[in-house]
């Protein structure tokens, strides 16, 4: 679980109560990411808790709660070098939404299939300008500008495949619609239903 580990990774140079962490978090991986639910910080902490990688200890407060301060374990410590030393290896094959999309308007056709692509390519398109803009808020943060670069990085990927999308349209289409018996603009004559009616008496 990377939230996991990140966490320890936090840990591992002071200890921290969890608001403190998400600060630390936020601040060290950038906008990009995303905010990280406070949550479900807590739910890895209690579960980093159970596992042994995290202790912690109850700070009184007089006039708010109690604070949890949590620390690293040697336990903890090895578990983070273990995972650093594991390289990432995507699981389960590539995924991606846009490729469900694809599925669905090739069944209703080529010209579908290209107004997908089309208004997916614009949001990439959005996507790449502001990311640009993010960067340039960003130039002193290298860790973050590097985020920020992977996501460019990414996104004229999915562009590249959208445009390919776009290009094969017609083959696409074609080969979904043969595949369902279907002709490839979608679309049935009156007569048929009425023929698989009777074909089905």
């Amino acid at each position: 679980m990377p939230i996991q580990h990140a966490v320890l990774a936090l840990l591992a140079e002071r200890p921290s109560h969890g608001y403190e962490l998400r600060a630390s978090f936020e601040q060290a991986i950038g906008p990009q990411w995303g905010e990280l639910n406070i949550g479900h910080l807590y739910q890895v902490l209690e579960r980093l808790v159970r596992d042994g990688f995290v202790t912690f200890r109850v700070v009184r407060q007089t006039d708010r709660p109690d604070k949890h301060i949590y620390r690293i374990t040697e336990r903890g410590r090895a578990e983070l070098e273990r995972w650093l030393a594991e390289p990432f290896v995507r699981a389960g094959g590539y995924r991606d939404d846009f490729f469900l999309k694809l599925f669905a308007a090739s069944r209703l056709g080529a010209d579908r299939l290209r107004e997908v692509v089309r208004i997916q390519r614009e949001a990439y398109l959005r996507e790449l300008r502001a990311l640009g803009e993010l960067r340039s808020r960003h130039r002193d943060d290298p860790l973050v500008g590097l985020l920020i670069q992977a996501a460019v990085l990414h996104t004229r990927a999915n562009l590249k495949v959208a445009d390919l999308a776009g290009e094969d349209a017609e083959r696409i289409a074609g080969t979904a619609r043969a595949a369902t018996g279907e002709p490839a603009t979608g679309r049935r004559t009156a007569e048929e239903p009425a023929a698989r009616g009777r074909a089905a008496r």
